[in-house]
C-alpha cells in the first residue's frame, strides 16, 4: 500500500461503546469498497476521548474510487447516518501518508535473535 489515511476521531467519553459498535460495521464496509483497513483503535490509557482509523490504498485514484464506492453503499450511509444521528463523533480529521519502505509490520525480535 502506498498511501494510508489516517482518521482521528474526537469522541463523546460516554459514548466509546457507540463508536465501538460504528468501527465494527467498517470492518465489512471498507474491503467491500476497496480499502485495505489497517484497524480501528479505540482509547485505553490516556485520552479517554480519542480514537484512530487506518486505511491504507494503492494510490490517491484509488482512493477517489473508494470514496464514490462508498457513498453508494446502503451500509455504509446507514452508518454515517447513525453516527450523525447519535452523536459519538464530535470531531473528525483525515491525514494522508505514505509508509517508509521496510518500517511497516515489523515483528518484534526475541530475545537473542538479530535484526
Amino acid at each position: 500500500m502506498t498511501l494510508t489515511c489516517f482518521i482521528r476521531y474526537e469522541l463523546d467519553p460516554f459514548q466509546i461503546d457507540a463508536f465501538r459498535d460504528y468501527a465494527g460495521h467498517w470492518g465489512r464496509i471498507i474491503p467491500r469498497c476497496g480499502g485495505h483497513l489497517l484497524g480501528y483503535f479505540l482509547p485505553c490509557e490516556g485520552s479517554n476521548y480519542e480514537a484512530w482509523g487506518l486505511i491504507a490504498f494503492d494510490s490517491l485514484a484509488a482512493y477517489e474510487a473508494y470514496r464514490t464506492r462508498l457513498r453508494a453503499d446502503p451500509e455504509g450511509r446507514a452508518n454515517f447516518e447513525r453516527a450523525q444521528r447519535q452523536r459519538f463523533i464530535l470531531r473528525e480529521e483525515r491525514s494522508f501518508t505514505e509508509v517508509v519502505d521496510g518500517t511497516l509490520g515489523r515483528a518484534a525480535l526475541t530475545e537473542g535473535a538479530t535484526p
